[in-house]
């Protein structure tokens, strides 16, 4: 019996052959972005802030989905009249080292991607953006009026988990006493420092302390949910792990 000449499992199967070679090429590019053989540093730039941005987006719908917090201030934004869906989050590079923001005339908070060390990081720094956008919103800011800004500021260091003591420890701030509020009045007067309305840090830290009693007990919307939810978010806030990666 005869038998045709030239068949092998390769050429028997050639989707497999195909598989494989995708795959050696995703590997060989991975490999050259990596270690920059082969290609240019504005395309290894290029990739890595692409990389950056799908991870931003993951993590935000992440987020806006399954984060008790997020889903509980975007429940509270529009009972206060503002709907902020996925479009009102926006994922961009920043030329900054301030890993998000708030644009009041825009209505938009910005995600600084690539600026998170994972995505509890990003979590805290959503909170925060999203507690400006409540106050925004329910108390009509003036974020030209310094106590206004300083008072959002106190309220958004405080509540998001921005001050957390492992988040202090790797900003290389240690403390055993009232570590939780050195830390929200220190970066809110660095916050106010920064508006283009503020003259100097003394006035700064006028503004901060000012308002510093009343805004730091203000814990709008938190004290409306059940204490169930309020205790559990306070307690992840002074944890000293990350849970969520």
């Amino acid at each position: 019996m005869s038998t045709e000449s030239g068949s092998s499992p390769a050429s028997a199967n050639p989707s497999t052959s195909s598989s494989d070679h995708s795959i050696f090429n995703r590997w060989s590019r991975k490999f050259a972005l990596v270690t920059g053989i082969g290609v240019s540093e504005e395309e290894r730039l290029a990739e890595l802030q692409a990389h950056h941005g799908r991870t931003c987006e993951k993590w935000k719908r992440e987020l806006m989905n399954y984060s008790p917090a997020v889903v509980f201030m975007l429940k509270h934004l529009k009972h206060s009249g503002c709907n902020v869906t996925a479009e009102h989050i926006a994922c961009a590079p920043c030329d900054f080292t301030r890993s998000g923001g708030f644009s009041p005339e825009a209505g938009v908070v910005v995600m600084c991607q690539g600026k998170f060390f994972n995505k509890r990081h990003m979590e805290d720094t959503l909170v925060h953006e999203l507690i400006h956008m409540y106050d925004h919103c329910k108390f009509k800011v003036d974020w030209t009026n310094l106590k206004h800004h300083a008072c959002s500021e106190i309220r958004a260091n405080s509540l998001s988990g921005d001050c957390r003591y492992t988040r202090e420890l790797r900003r290389g701030f240690v403390s055993f006493s009232k570590q939780h509020q050195a830390c929200v009045r220190r970066r809110a007067i660095l916050s106010v420092r920064a508006n283009p309305a503020c003259p100097d840090e003394a006035t700064a830290e006028r503004a901060v302390n000012e308002v510093w009693e009343s805004c730091f007990n203000d814990t709008r919307p938190f004290d409306e949910a059940s204490n169930t939810i309020l205790s559990t978010w306070w307690s992840l806030i002074h944890s000293s792990t990350d849970i969520l990666s």
